[in-house]
């Protein structure tokens, strides 16, 4: 024989002492987390119950799930979920009305979640004029519920339905104030992040701030490929290694060649899935897209079923484009990084060959002390200086700046260094190289390319420089405690034809000094603008003139860095001393 509870209300006034308790239940609290809990037990309360779940409908109002429950094993309420419609819950649910049964075993909409249960009542929850969820309770008796129990729970649903619907508005408010500050906080710690590795872990990290993942991987497509090239994936938030997916496969190929995101809720039920991991139940992929391009896939996995929601979807819906962005910049800054430190090697391997087309050392020369030094404002210059041999043995001094900087003036420069020592060996004198090379530079026309060049010869009989110039600064003259300018002059190689060029002859004598410089030494300046000037190297060299070759050298090249005081070089630096023994 079944028992049939019976309301526990003796008196009129307690049912309104009761209510008044529900009232104040649903006006307590907006915390969905507190209010469930606190339901369940105004239920027991007044029914006793072995079997009871509060159910929720989701967003689009069409699927159950348990948000509280007593009697349940943990992984029912983990993963069941019931459509609207189905079962007697469910039905309830569809038809918002209450649905009473006696005998579950009797009913065809019975869902079978615990064996032992008998009889089941079910009423819905409504607020706003859409469905709020189902209070749901079961016995292990037969007809264990009447209309006098549903009537009490009825009532109990209508008070707090609205303070259940309230609280998860609430609990959305705050979900999308943190959510936005997040996304807020995200998109300022993207732009600080140009590592490629250290951005895409990031953004793992920060997902997870928002959706709590089981598993995360980014794939990236290249311009003009057919494969997304997996990038970082993360389970359980350890590090691993997935396969590079073509697109159109897959959900994450389907979402890069659909451009559009895709949610699975139940992967088994999807034809698409590849299995990566076996405990995934739910997916979600999101295209990235830049500039309408394609550039990879966000792809989050679950182990639950129906995990990934519409306020998931709108949140990742939100970040996509700002992942997108950031990865573009950092993909961006890699490729510029990697062609700077292939430019920077090749910048290496060039000055390392420069400095081999400059003189090792200088020649040991009768009567003459030499030394010379070139520095480049880059990493490689266009200013140059060699020694050779003129047809009669005599010693033969170049010192030279070829206009504009860095690679191309290095270039420049070392077809009129190989020029020099193939006609020096033509040409007898000083002018004559001068003509020469400014006759083949013609011939080469290369525009906007021209260099001054400053071409010397040492007869030690006389002690005599014969001296040309093709627009380098004036050499410097320091003899009898005296500082001079040599005038000579001609116009640079390679801007004009039938150029002509003059020589001078200078007589030295013992302690002499002559001091050949590229403007890049008396156009040095400070961080003020003030230029080194021609005055103040005169004034050193007549100051030092006791000094050696090399001593004297040394000295100039350190006033000149005390001059510009830190200040960059925008020009390069060369000066090469002659001092007679």
């Amino acid at each position: 024989m079944s028992t049939v509870a019976t309301t526990p209300f003796k008196k009129r006034s307690d049912l309104l002492d009761f209510m008044l308790e529900v009232a104040e239940v649903s006006a307590g609290t907006l915390e969905l987390e507190k209010l469930l809990p606190t339901l369940a037990g105004l239920v027991k309360k007044v029914i006793p119950c072995e079997i009871l779940a509060i159910l929720l409908a989701n967003d689009k109002g069409d699927t159950l799930r348990i948000r509280f429950a007593i009697g349940y094993r943990e992984e029912v309420i983990e993963h069941l979920r019931i459509k609207v419609g189905e079962g007697i819950t469910g039905t309830a649910a569809a038809t918002l009305r209450p649905v009473l049964v006696n005998d579950v075993r009797k009913d065809p909409r019975y869902l079978n979640a615990l064996d032992a249960v008998r009889s089941e009542l079910a009423v819905p929850m409504s607020a706003r004029g859409r469905l709020v969820g189902v209070i749901d309770i079961q016995s292990t008796q037969l007809s264990a519920y009447s209309e006098q129990e549903q009537g009490i729970v009825e009532l109990i649903a209508s008070r707090m339905a609205m303070a259940i619907d309230n609280a998860r508005l609430y609990r959305r408010v705050v979900k999308q104030n943190r959510t936005l500050k997040t996304l807020t906080s995200i998109a300022q710690e993207f732009t600080s992040i140009l590592d490629l590795d250290a951005l895409l872990r990031k953004i793992s990290e920060l997902v997870r701030q928002l959706i709590h993942y089981d598993s995360f991987s980014i794939l990236l497509l290249e311009r003009g490929a057919s494969v997304l090239k997996h990038y970082i994936s993360v389970r359980y938030n350890q590090r691993v290694q997935q396969d590079n997916v073509p697109l159109g496969r897959g959900i994450v190929g389907a979402a890069a060649e659909g451009r559009q995101l895709v949610l699975v809720p139940d992967t088994s039920q999807d034809p698409r899935y590849i299995e990566c991991d076996a405990g995934t139940r739910s997916e979600v992929a999101v295209p990235l897209i830049v500039q309408n391009r394609v550039i990879g896939v966000l792809d989050l996995e679950s182990d639950r079923l129906n995990y990934f929601t519409e306020d998931h979807v709108r949140t990742l819906a939100l970040l996509a484009p700002q992942i997108a962005t950031a990865i573009e910049n950092a993909r961006l800054y890699q490729r510029v990084a990697e062609n700077e430190a292939r430019l920077e090697a090749d910048l290496g391997a060039a000055r390392q060959l420069q400095q081999h087309l400059l003189p090792e050392c200088c020649p040991q020369v009768e009567g003459l002390s030499l030394a010379a030094r070139c520095v480049p404002a880059q990493q490689i210059g266009g200013d140059l200086y060699d020694f050779f041999t003129f047809p009669e043995k005599h010693l033969g001094i170049v010192v030279g700046d070829v206009s504009g900087k860095g690679a191309a003036a290095a270039l420049y420069g070392a077809l009129v260094s190989g020029l020099i020592r193939l006609l020096a060996q033509q040409n007898r004198s000083p002018a004559g190289v001068l003509r020469a090379i400014n006759k083949t530079l013609l011939q080469r026309q290369i525009d906007a390319s021209y260099v001054t060049l400053l071409c010397a010869q040492w007869h030690p009989e006389h002690r005599a420089m014969v001296i040309a110039n093709a627009g380098l600064p004036l050499p410097i003259i320091c003899s009898g405690g005296r500082v001079t300018e040599q005038r000579v002059a001609g116009i640079p190689l390679g801007l004009l034809g039938q150029s002509d060029y003059e020589e001078v002859v200078v007589r030295l004598a013992p302690g002499d000094i002559l001091v050949f410089a590229s403007d890049g030494i008396m156009d040095s300046r400070d961080s003020f603008g003030q230029e080194y000037g021609r005055h103040r190297l005169a004034r050193l060299i007549e100051q030092h003139r006791e000094l050696s070759a090399t001593a004297l050298l040394a000295k100039i090249f350190h006033d000149v860095t005390n001059h510009a005081a830190g200040a960059p070089a925008f020009d390069d630096q060369t000066a090469l001393v002659v001092k007679v023994k």
